[in-house]
């Protein structure tokens, strides 16, 4: 339960103002039928995030050993810094959403934003520290719905009312938490 349930606050605070969600909000704008972009959101998080769940698991297995541990704990440190930074859309989020149905472009689009971004990375780490695929993959999912399915039914009416810096600090703090928790295992501070 606590790979499940620190999975979904980390990626849910992090999403917040994130570029996936940005791309939400747009998908949402642009095709104004929120229930197939929210099914290919969560179609493109589960297989993106099994798949980064499970690279973050059997490399911690391979490499299971005190340095590794160290590095987990960097990569949080790091995740906190990282999530202080805003993201911005870019110009060219992916496959172009008018030449397909909202689903459709809503899971390709999303599954390829999602490759090398903080959530995506953040689930890699949380893979490797909780060596649970599935309860990692169901919290990191869990995360993204959480933070996408208001945005797509709320659109940029949202990003009004949210204050994203404040969000960042609590998502930067999560990862740092997190990363103090991993050294503080590592050297021994914990049994």
């Amino acid at each position: 339960m606590e790979a499940l349930f620190t999975s979904t606050a980390v990626v849910a605070f992090a999403e917040i103002g994130d570029k996936t969600q940005l791309l939400a909000i747009v998908l949402a704008t642009r095709f104004k039928k929120p229930l197939p972009i929210i099914a290919g959101i969560f179609v493109a998080t589960i297989a993106n995030h099994f798949l980064a769940a499970l690279v973050g698991a059997q490399v911690a297995s391979i490499l299971d050993g005190q340095w590794f541990r160290y590095l987990i704990a960097a990569s949080f440190f790091a995740m906190a810094a990282w999530t202080l930074i805003p993201d911005k859309l870019d110009d060219d989020p992916g496959p172009k959403p008018a030449k397909f149905g909202a689903f459709i472009a809503t899971t390709i689009a999303f599954f390829i934003v999602e490759m090398g971004d903080k959530t995506q990375i953040a689930t890699i780490a949380l893979g490797a520290r909780f060596h649970d695929v599935l309860a990692v993959t169901m919290g990191t999912t869990l995360g993204m719905m959480i933070a996408n399915v208001p945005a797509v039914f709320l659109g940029s009416k949202l990003l009004q009312h949210v204050p994203l810096k404040v969000v960042r600090w609590i998502a930067a703090g999560l990862f740092l938490v997190i990363g103090l928790w991993v050294l503080a295992q590592t050297v021994g501070l914990f049994g």
